[in-house]
C-alpha cells in the first residue's frame, strides 16, 4: 500500500511541477501536457533501464497516467493569479515529488534484492530523473546538477532503505516527511554543496 500511495503523491507532484514550468516558459497546451507527463514518468523510465525492468512496464500504470493528466488539466485551468504563487509552492511540489519517488525507486530496487549501490542509484534516478528531463526540455540548468542540495536527499533515502533502517509503512512515511523537510530547508536557507569553477584568468 505504501508503494501505491508514494507513487500517487510523486506522480501528482511532478506532473504539476512539469506543467507549471511549461506554462512559465509559455509553451502551448500540447507542450504543457508533454512536459507534465515526462516529468512524472521520466524518473521511473531511467530507473527501469538501470535495474533491468522493461521500460514498457511504465505503460501498465494506467491509473497513474489518468492521475497525471487530471493534475495537469487542473493546473492548466487554474486562475493565473493563483499560479503566480508558483515560486512559493513550486519548490514544495518538487520536494514532495523528489521524496516520494526517491523512496519508491529505492524500494523497487531493494525488493529485487539489488545491492546497496544499486538501491541508492535507483533512488537518485527515480527521484530526480523526471526533474532533469523537465529542466532540460525547458532550457534550464537541472536543479540536481547545481550547487543547491537536491540529489543528496535522494541518496539519503536510498541508504536508509538499502540498509533496511526503514521497512514498515510507518517508517517509510516518516522518511518521506524527513526527506521532504530537508529539501524544503535546503532551498529555504540556501544550503549548498561546494563548487569549483574553472577561472578564466
Amino acid at each position: 500500500m505504501t508503494w501505491e500511495v508514494l507513487s500517487m503523491i510523486g506522480t501528482i507532484a511532478f506532473a504539476v511541477s512539469g506543467a507549471i514550468v511549461a506554462m512559465e516558459e509559455e509553451y502551448d497546451i500540447f507542450g504543457v501536457y508533454i512536459l507534465g507527463i515526462v516529468t512524472a514518468f521520466g524518473g521511473g523510465a531511467f530507473r527501469n533501464l538501470l535495474i533491468g525492468v522493461p521500460v514498457s512496464a511504465i505503460w501498465e500504470q494506467g491509473l497513474f497516467f489518468q492521475i497525471a493528466l487530471l493534475s495537469i488539466t487542473a493546473v492548466f485551468l487554474f486562475p493565473k493569479n493563483l499560479l503566480k504563487h508558483w515560486q512559493k509552492w513550486g519548490n514544495l511540489f518538487d520536494a514532495i515529488g523528489l521524496a516520494a519517488f526517491a523512496i519508491q525507486g529505492a524500494m523497487y530496487a531493494a525488493n529485487m534484492n539489488h545491492p546497496l549501490s544499486a538501491v541508492i542509484v535507483a533512488a537518485v534516478l527515480t527521484g530526480s530523473g523526471g526533474g532533469i528531463i523537465r529542466d532540460l526540455l525547458a532550457g534550464r540548468k537541472p536543479i540536481v546538477l547545481r550547487s543547491e542540495i537536491y540529489g543528496v536527499w535522494a541518496i539519503l533515502a536510498g541508504v536508509i532503505i538499502g540498509l533496511k533502517i526503514a521497512t514498515n509503512p510507518w517508517e517509510l512515511y516518516t522518511l518521506f516527511i524527513l526527506v521532504t523537510s530537508l529539501r524544503v530547508l535546503s532551498y529555504t536557507f540556501d544550503w549548498k554543496l561546494p563548487t569549483r569553477g574553472l577561472g578564466t584568468h
